[in-house]
């Protein structure tokens, strides 16, 4: 069994925060995967399924972020589920706005989410580490992350939701290269002129024509002449 768990804050305000992206990345996963509805347990709210073979636990803390060890602790307990089983989504802000990337183990890197499960399972659980970008000074953070998306956000926001969805079987079985790669054709999905939507193709150098090629048929005659002034009168008069 594994236990998918996504971070966030509860209630409506906090909702489109890109702190909860986590709730939003499981909420997705529950909607297009026919996971169970949601139902309060272990201090949080929590759905089950499957992806492709592996029953799989869904759980949004709702404790609040700084407490977010809590709730997965008491259900990984409750289920006998042993850490190197969880898989934990959250905002990054070392991350550019709509990247990606997976992570087993490791720091809590400061983020209050990650800090808590620290306290409760040890670092021994994986990450996807969901980029929202860095407000540019580290006393803007908490404002940063506890503001809604921007506008300007909800094509990649989307993408990169429905990317997590498509890839999440892959997730559960520990595929992460097939899991980034599903993500990755959501964002960057080909293009049939080459290249991709997110970035545009690398530039080509512009083609020259090739050196011309001299054809010892139309060269022009060798202008060197070394012969002597008598030479030259006597082959005036032949």
């Amino acid at each position: 069994m594994k236990l998918f768990v996504g971070l966030g804050n509860p209630g409506g305000k906090y909702a489109r925060n890109r702190h909860n992206i986590g709730f939003m990345a499981v909420d997705r996963i529950a909607e297009d995967h026919g996971f169970a509805p949601w139902r309060a347990k272990f201090q949080g709210e929590m759905s089950e399924g499957r992806l492709g073979s592996q029953k799989v636990l869904l759980l949004k803390p709702m404790t609040f972020m700084n407490l977010s060890g809590q709730s997965v602790g008491e259900a990984a307990r409750f289920h006998k589920i042993n850490s190197t089983d969880i898989c934990v989504f959250h905002d990054e802000i070392d991350l550019a706005p709509g990247r990606l990337k997976t992570k087993a183990g490791g720091g809590h890197a400061g983020h209050n989410g990650l800090r808590s499960i620290h306290q409760h399972l040890g670092p021994h659980y994986d990450r996807v580490r969901m980029g929202v970008g860095h407000p540019g000074h580290k006393d803007a953070v908490p404002g940063y992350v506890l503001k809604d998306f921007a506008k300007a956000d909800e094509i990649w926001l989307d993408d990169m939701l429905r990317g997590i969805s498509d890839g999440a079987a892959a997730l559960a079985a520990g595929d992460d290269a097939r899991f980034l790669n599903a993500v990755s054709l959501r964002l960057n999905p080909p293009r049939s002129g080459g290249g991709t939507k997110g970035r545009p193709a690398e530039p080509q150098a512009p083609e020259t024509e090739p050196a011309a090629r001299q054809d010892p048929a139309s060269a022009e005659p060798d202008r060197s002449d070394d012969r002597s002034a008598l030479q030259k009168l006597a082959d005036r008069f032949r």
